[in-house]
């Protein structure tokens, strides 16, 4: 079935992720409270949940947008080229509007895909739960109700490494070392996120980050259709 996509049908994406506020402090106290209970499991008894704050944005009841980054491919002259932008900012609202804008007008074909790295644990649901919290209608690449699961058009490069096995997880930095793909941890990691927008005020660093992601999201597509992969001259910053 793999062998059947048509690569230009397909949108890669990637979302980097803050806790909401910056301070553990900056929450109401019945969403400290709330935050405590939320995170109770992890925490056990090695952390209090101001401790443990650090790890808020990875929950979307907590956390919030910051960056979705998207790739596509296009044909130029019998040569395949990824097109790469992104939607950033402090305001996330504006940048769900755009993304669902994008998707509404360029991606919302029956044949269209989304794909991520993770994306059904993690960047599919993050965003449709930041959509309903903001009160976005949900574009239908990401409203799955009373959909079957051959019906969900999105593909997973984990998912697909896991050939089956649910209880495994290998990282996006792992796959691109054994697959021989340019490793897209150059810079931070989403550990450094949160300290990178909050601290250093240094949104520049966070888009490169995503964006180089994503990229490494669509190489891996490549590597699992034993096709070559995108030449740097032939990713393309729009």
């Amino acid at each position: 079935m793999l062998n059947k996509l048509n690569l230009q049908n397909i949108l890669f994406l990637d979302i980097e992720t803050v806790p909401e506020v910056e301070l553990f402090a900056d929450l109401s106290p019945e969403m400290q409270e709330l935050y405590a209970l939320k995170t109770q499991y992890q925490r056990k008894d090695e952390f209090t949940a101001e401790e443990f704050y650090h790890r808020a944005g990875i929950w979307a009841e907590f956390g919030k947008i910051i960056c979705i980054s998207v790739g596509y491919f296009v044909e130029r002259k019998g040569v395949n080229q990824l097109r790469v932008t992104s939607f950033y900012g402090d305001n996330e609202h504006k940048l769900l509007v755009d993304f669902k804008n994008l998707l509404d007008t360029h991606f919302n074909h029956p044949n269209h895909l989304l794909c991520a790295h993770n994306g059904k644990e993690f960047d599919f649901p993050y965003i449709a739960r930041r959509m309903i919290i903001n009160q976005i209608e949900l574009p239908s690449k990401l409203n799955l109700f009373g959909k079957k699961p051959w019906e969900v058009p999105h593909l997973d490069t984990l998912d697909l490494w896991k050939f089956g096995d649910y209880k495994h997880y290998t990282s996006l930095k792992l796959l691109t070392a054994i697959l021989g793909i340019p490793s897209p941890k150059q810079d931070i990691d989403g550990s450094e996120v949160a300290n990178v927008y909050y601290q250093e005020k240094n949104l520049s660093r966070i888009i490169e980050y995503c964006e180089r992601d994503t990229v490494a999201v669509a190489q891996l597509l490549l590597r699992f259709l034993n096709k070559p992969l995108i030449d740097e001259i032939d990713i393309i910053n729009v």
